[in-house]
């Protein structure tokens, strides 16, 4: 299969409103000459995510924010899963956060998984990954990658975002919360993802 790739200097959108998933993003672009802008910067619209996939999801950002800025566009779909609750909160990963004044306390949606597994003897979970690079002229990437563990009671660190303080990888001691954030990187579902999109569709580092 032939990838199209991306060349050094070549300037793309990140489509996120995201700020922890814009550092992790941009920190992984960093070494292979990309810049970046991202879709908060530009003033984007935020689509509406409908489909019941992380690719889905990922492709719906990443197109509408390649047509909108003319741009090559990275979009990232991700979630968190529990094996006891048949995969949730999933691609609903953020709706668990949302709050009646709109916005996102994942606090509370960590309470709220706790709450509903508790009861459950397998504590497995994952986290999902997919990323999506998009032409203007309609041409995709797709990649996906996870990272396999369980999750913890109570929350422990207080780096990352979202549900890592929750999530302990498989023989690891650490949450993704305690890690330095270099380390979680290097091992993250995104992390995974990215080694795929980057084999394919990078310029790789000097």
């Amino acid at each position: 299969m032939t990838h199209r790739r991306l060349n050094p200097g070549d300037r793309i959108v990140i489509a996120t409103h995201n700020k922890g998933k814009l550092r992790e993003v941009a920190a992984l672009l960093a070494p292979h000459g990309i810049e970046t802008v991202s879709a908060g910067e530009l003033g984007l619209p935020e689509p509406d995510e409908t489909e019941d996939s992380f690719i889905g999801n990922a492709t719906i950002k990443a197109r509408a924010a390649a047509q909108a800025a003319g741009l090559p566009a990275l979009a990232d779909d991700s979630g968190f899963s529990v094996a006891a609750l048949a995969g949730a909160p999933g691609v609903r990963t953020a709706d668990w956060a949302m709050q009646p004044d709109g916005s996102r306390d994942y606090a509370d949606a960590m309470r709220k998984v706790m709450e509903a597994a508790q009861d459950f003897e397998d504590r497995a979970a994952w986290f999902s990954c997919a990323l999506v690079l998009a032409w203007p002229d309609g041409h995709l990437e797709a990649f996906e990658g996870r990272a396999i563990g369980h999750w913890v009671w109570p929350p422990r660190g207080e780096h990352g975002f979202g549900y890592d303080p929750m999530f302990q990888p498989d023989r690891l001691d650490d949450t993704f919360g305690e890690m330095d954030p270099a380390e979680k990187h290097r091992i993250s579902h995104r992390a995974k993802a990215f080694a795929l999109l980057s084999e394919a569709c990078l310029p790789q580092p000097q």
